[in-house]
């Protein structure tokens, strides 16, 4: 498992503190911003045989600043208006590259995808619907979800349940292994298909004080066999978490 160093923990506190500084001189400036900005500890365990599990501190930010929004790992522009919700141009932040361990393996690099998207907020909960291109594998993720808000005591939860489909070229460029890195690492060739994979999860937003914030989230991905059958793979599902401490902008 992968820690960060102390001077990486600081560098992370401090920046977080400049990005609190920023957003609270940001929303005194304008009533726009509206949301969550503050820091989280993401745990990532590893699904591949080569790369380990981690612990990443970072910023977290889930709000909207007019037509600009910040969801978590997803950020764009709202084009128009569509629905109950809008039109938008969307990215996703990925941190799913790695450098092998393996010899004979090459790096992967994350994949950066870009597409369109919308957010559909209703009465019996929130729909989200993504298409993402990506140009570092030329293949495509869509991703959908639904979201429920119930509150027990004084506590906010928000299951999640969702699907994320990912076309043969991403899931190739991830864990595909050509026949030449076969034959320089002793590993089986594979080819990667498209995968379809489920996925369910849970955030709990606990206040502690006016207008600060404590949330964790856990979410659970079940692998397709199009991702589990790669001799780079060893696991069948992947279990993700944050803890994040924010404050909320009106």
């Amino acid at each position: 498992m992968k820690a960060r160093t102390p001077l990486q923990t600081l560098r992370c506190v401090l920046g977080l503190a400049l990005l609190m500084n920023t957003a609270s001189i940001w929303a005194q400036n304008s009533n726009s911003l509206q949301g969550d900005v503050g820091a989280a500890m993401y745990r990532t365990p590893a699904i591949t045989r080569t790369t380990d599990s981690s612990n990443t501190v970072l910023p977290y930010v889930y709000a909207d600043y007019g037509p600009f929004y910040a969801r978590i790992n997803t950020l764009g522009y709202k084009v128009m208006p569509l629905g109950l919700g809008h039109l938008e141009l969307s990215a996703r932040v990925s941190f799913e590259g790695y450098k092998s361990a393996q010899g004979g393996i090459s790096d992967r690099k994350s994949p950066l995808p870009i597409g369109v998207g919308t957010f559909q907020k209703t009465a019996y909960g929130a729909f989200f619907a993504y298409n993402f291109y990506d140009p570092n594998s030329g293949g495509n993720l869509l991703d959908l979800m639904y979201a429920a808000k119930f509150r027990a005591g004084g506590i906010h939860f928000y299951p999640q349940i969702g699907v994320e489909r990912r076309s043969a070229k991403y899931v190739q460029h991830l864990y595909g292994v050509s026949a030449a890195e076969a034959t320089a690492s002793g590993l089986a060739a594979y080819s990667g298909q498209s995968s379809i994979s489920p996925n369910m999860g849970l955030t709990a937003e606990y206040p502690l004080a006016t207008n600060l914030n404590l949330s964790y989230q856990v979410r659970k991905k079940w692998l397709d066999n199009a991702v589990t059958q790669s001799p780079l793979v060893n696991a069948k599902s992947q279990t993700t978490s944050f803890i994040a401490l924010t404050h909320h902008f009106n």
